[in-house]
């Protein structure tokens, strides 16, 4: 088949072990972000396999009607990106491991580092240092701190973990059913969604982003916020109302720690996050390891595989190959 790949910013997928599946396949790799879905469409027409990673790229109706020979979107976890519909209109199945076998692990270490990286002011300290001066602050410790951890899941788990660890204390917050299965695992439950984030020191969002999850962190929520408390979000920006951080960080008031934006990549130099002394920034690296691409891509080459060979895996839209 001829498989693109979209994306690949650093060309990091063709050393990769897993990269071997697509051996029998002629593979283009693209390694810029194209959004205009008339100039991606021209890059691609002769595709018959699409690879994408994560979210980076839009699939919509307008891109889908632009390319006949595609016949296979192949990537892994969720799809808010992809319109489903679309693809089963145009006869493109869409093909996803929702499983993912285990927590991922970088994406737990990546909140554990931004909370060590903010409450110890490490990128403040290295520009002052290599700028020629010393100290610039005063950082405090993670030890003794409550851990907020909104959200029961894997990779939550995993942060509870190393948070326990270093002598930090865990709360939790979750949807009813999450946090039924917290306190059926002898997790500490906040009194109240408004406890959790008013006793919360740092306040951790763990939480798939879909429509019923979108804004689910509120204003209200983020004033409920300590003074000098931390927000981190490795997850996904949605899960926070439209303007509610950048409105609540210009107020000086708490701090914030995100991987993740409303627009990426973020290249917005002037926006408030990227900007306010208060925000940790960092460009959606919280999955972007090699070790995790491996896992991630082997899964997404297996399911192409089993596509050529007539018996696909991991569909989502089945009604594609009518």
């Amino acid at each position: 088949m001829k498989v693109h790949i979209l994306d690949d910013w650093f060309d990091t997928l063709r050393g990769l072990p897993c990269f071997e599946k697509l051996n029998d396949h002629d593979v283009t790799v693209w390694t810029d972000h194209e959004p205009d879905p008339a100039k991606l469409a021209a890059r691609i027409q002769d595709a018959q396999a699409l690879v994408l990673f994560r979210e980076r790229t839009q699939i919509g109706a307008e891109l889908l009607g632009r390319v006949p020979n595609l016949k296979l979107i192949s990537q892994r976890s969720v799809y808010p990106h992809i319109d489903v519909d679309a693809c089963s209109a145009n006869g493109v199945m869409l093909c996803s491991n929702m499983s993912g076998g285990g927590p991922n692990y970088a994406a737990a270490e990546m909140t554990l580092a931004l909370m060590l990286a903010s409450y110890r002011q490490i990128p403040q300290q290295v520009a002052s240092i290599r700028a020629g001066d010393w100290q610039m602050g005063v950082g405090r410790t993670l030890h003794g701190r409550t851990l907020g951890l909104y959200g029961y899941g894997r990779i939550a788990q995993a942060v509870a973990d190393y948070a326990e660890a270093i002598g930090m204390n865990v709360q939790w917050w979750a949807s009813d059913e999450g946090r039924v299965r917290a306190q059926a695992d002898g997790r500490t439950l906040a009194n109240s969604r408004a406890a959790f984030f008013a006793t919360s020191d740092i306040v951790s969002l763990h939480v798939r982003l879909k429509p019923a999850t979108q804004g689910i962190i509120t204003a209200d929520d983020l004033a409920a916020m300590a003074p000098r408390s931390l927000l981190v979000n490795t997850s996904r920006s949605g899960l926070i109302g439209a303007g509610v951080l950048e409105a609540e960080i210009a107020k000086g008031r708490i701090h914030a720690a995100v991987d993740v934006f409303d627009s990426e990549p973020m290249r917005d130099t002037g926006n408030i996050l990227l900007t306010h002394p208060n925000v940790l920034p960092t460009p959606h690296i919280g999955y972007v390891t090699e070790d995790e691409f491996d896992l991630q891509f082997s899964d997404i080459f297996d399911q192409i595989n089993a596509y050529d060979a007539g018996a696909p895996i991991n569909v989502i839209n089945p009604e594609s190959a009518g």
